[in-house]
């Protein structure tokens, strides 16, 4: 495991099939070194930010199931970015504080801007822990996230990644895509998707076939192009390589 130094991305690997995807947002590389040593090994992937202009980019562009958010950062404060991952990115990720401010009125600002907890340093790894798990379980009682093979797709927010990479998806390629991943690995019949896109609304068979296309050179570069396979006059179903 590579500790952070610096910001980036430091992934950390987990055998856990559906690791927690963990932001981390501290300028201490030290403190930022115990926590990965703690969670690295666990069923956690993290990525770390030393400032708070990296960390608005990687929230930005990838997915996380919980961010740890230090206050005193360099460039852009923490409660400046917490807002503006709420406000800017509309994000719902939730964001636990970790600071040593310990003041009511630090606290109150750091709700004000959009944070769902507030952890004071110094603290145990456990509780850190703890609260990670916590938060992520409110969270998914809230939202769903679906995920099949290499893609992620967020229902609350209606964005989708591959690979970690997030996808530029128009509306109808969009809901064409939750419409595949919910069914996944049966078919979609060629109605459903259309009543997906239009309702009870007359539905174009052109129209929708250009849909998919649009659909299928998005994914094209990150998946394949044999991940959308069609049955001619059924449907469409996406098919991982080992269904194939």
């Amino acid at each position: 495991m590579t500790e952070p130094a610096g910001g980036g991305i430091m992934p950390v690997m987990s055998t856990n099939p559906a690791p927690l995807r963990i932001l981390l947002v501290e300028d201490h590389a030290a403190l930022a070194a115990n926590v990965f040593d703690y969670l690295g090994e666990a069923r956690y992937e993290l990525d770390h930010a030393a400032d708070g202009l990296t960390a608005l980019h990687l929230a930005a562009t990838r997915p996380y199931d919980v961010i740890v958010l230090d206050l005193m950062l360099p460039g852009v404060d923490g409660f400046t970015l917490c807002r503006r991952i709420r406000e800017d990115l509309g994000a719902a990720t939730p964001i636990l504080i970790l600071t040593a401010r310990d003041s009511i009125e630090d606290k109150a600002r750091g709700f004000e801007a959009g944070a769902d907890d507030y952890l004071v340093k110094p603290f145990a790894m456990q509780e850190l822990e703890l609260r990670i798990q916590a938060l992520h379980r409110r969270a998914a009682g809230r939202r769903r996230v679906l995920e099949v093979g290499p893609l992620r797709f967020d229902l609350g927010q209606s964005r989708a990644w591959a690979a970690g990479r997030p996808l530029e998806l128009p509306p109808s390629a969009a809901r064409i895509l939750e419409a595949l991943m919910q069914a996944h690995p049966d078919m979609v019949s060629r109605e459903e998707l259309a009543r997906a896109l239009w309702g009870d609304a007359p539905a174009d068979p052109h129209v929708l076939r250009t849909h998919v296309s649009t659909l299928r050179k998005i994914l094209e570069p990150h998946v394949g192009a044999d991940f959308v396979r069609s049955a001619y006059g059924r449907g469409y179903r996406l098919v991982l390589p080992d269904e194939s």
